[in-house]
C-alpha cells in the first residue's frame, strides 16, 4: 500500500504549491479535485495546464491514483444532469491525459440522492452509473463509487448490490471508512466487505455517532489507523490510503490547508510504521 493526499482539503491552494508540499512531506501520490470552488476545477484545465500538471507530478515523483469529480448521478433536471455528466466524463478524459505510463487514475464520485430513495431509484441509478461506466470502460478508466452518509448509497450492502447490478470490471469502490465508522459499523466488518472491491480509499478522523458526529483531520480523533491498515492488508488491498480533509474541518476559522496535510502525513506515516507495513 501507498500513502496519498487529496486536494479536497486544498480548494484555494495553487496546484504548484499543493504538489510541492505533498511531495516534500513524503506522500507517494495525490488525488486531484476538479469540482467547482477548486483551483483545479475541470473547466480551467486546458491542454497546456494538463501538460504542466503532468510534468509537475513527474518532477515531484508523485503518482495520481484518483481524480475527485464528485457529482450527483440522480439529478432530474436535464441541464444539471448534463453538467454533472460533463464533469464526470471529463474526469475520465483527464485521467487519460494525466496518465503516467500504464498507471491511470480512477474517477471518484458520490451518487447523490438520499438513503430512503434506494428502493424507488435503484434502477434509475444503475442506468446512470452504467452510462458513466461504459464511457470509462471505452477509455480504460475505472469509476470509483463512494458510499456516503446521507446519500442513496450509505451502506456496504448497497454498494455491493450496485456493483452486482452494473456488473463491470470498470466499476469499483472508493472506500471512505469514516462514513461507516460514524454509524457504528465495526472496522473489520466494513473492511472485509469492501477492501476486495476497492480501487481507492479516503481516510479522515471522526468522533461521535450520527447524527451527532464530527469529521476531523487524521490524528485528531480516536480512529485506530494501525488496526485499519493491518485489516486492509489482510483483506488484499494494495492501493493508496489517501487522506481527505472534510469541508466540516475546512469551515474552521483558523483552517490551514498546508498544516492539515502535514499533520495528516505525520499521523498516517507513523501508523504505517507501527502496523509494520512497507509503502511500496
Amino acid at each position: 500500500m501507498k500513502l496519498g493526499y487529496s486536494t479536497w482539503g486544498m480548494p484555494t491552494v495553487p496546484i504548484d504549491t499543493a504538489i510541492t508540499h505533498v511531495s516534500d512531506l513524503g506522500f507517494d501520490g495525490i488525488e486531484l479535485t476538479i469540482i467547482p470552488r477548486f483551483t483545479t476545477e475541470l473547466s480551467t484545465l486546458d491542454t497546456a495546464e494538463r501538460k504542466r500538471i503532468s510534468t509537475l507530478l513527474k518532477d515531484h515523483n508523485l503518482a495520481l491514483p484518483a481524480i475527485a469529480a464528485h457529482s450527483s448521478l440522480l439529478d432530474t433536471d436535464p441541464d444539471v444532469h448534463e453538467k454533472n455528466m460533463w464533469r464526470l466524463k471529463g474526469g475520465v478524459d483527464l485521467a487519460i491525459d494525466l496518465a503516467q505510463g500504464d498507471e491511470i487514475a480512477a474517477v471518484n464520485t458520490t451518487p447523490g440522492g438520499k438513503p430512503e430513495d434506494w428502493d424507488t431509484n435503484k434502477e434509475f441509478l444503475v442506468e446512470r452509473v452504467g452510462e458513466l461506466v461504459e464511457y470509462g470502460a471505452s477509455r480504460g478508466v475505472t469509476i470509483a463509487m463512494e458510499p456516503h452518509i446521507g446519500a442513496i448509497i450509505d451502506t456496504p450492502e448497497k454498494v455491493l448490490e450496485l456493483l452486482d447490478l452494473v456488473n463491470s470490471p470498470y466499476l469499483k469502490v472508493n472506500f471512505d471508512i469514516s462514513h461507516f465508522d460514524i454509524v457504528g459499523i465495526p472496522t473489520e466488518e466494513t473492511v472485509s466487505a469492501l477492501a476486495p472491491v476497492s480501487i481507492h480509499t479516503h481516510v479522515k478522523d471522526q468522533k461521535g455517532l450520527a447524527p451527532d458526529f464530527e469529521f476531523l483531520i487524521p490524528g485528531e480523533g480516536p480512529f485506530d489507523y494501525v488496526e485499519y491498515l493491518k485489516l486492509m492488508e489482510a483483506h488484499g488491498y494494495d492501493g493508496f490510503i489517501t487522506a481527505e480533509v472534510s469541508f466540516m474541518v475546512q469551515a474552521r476559522e483558523n483552517y490551514d490547508p498546508l498544516a492539515a496535510a502535514t499533520f495528516s502525513y505525520e499521523t498516517l506515516s507513523k501508523a504505517f510504521v507501527e502496523a509494520g507495513i512497507d509503502r511500496n
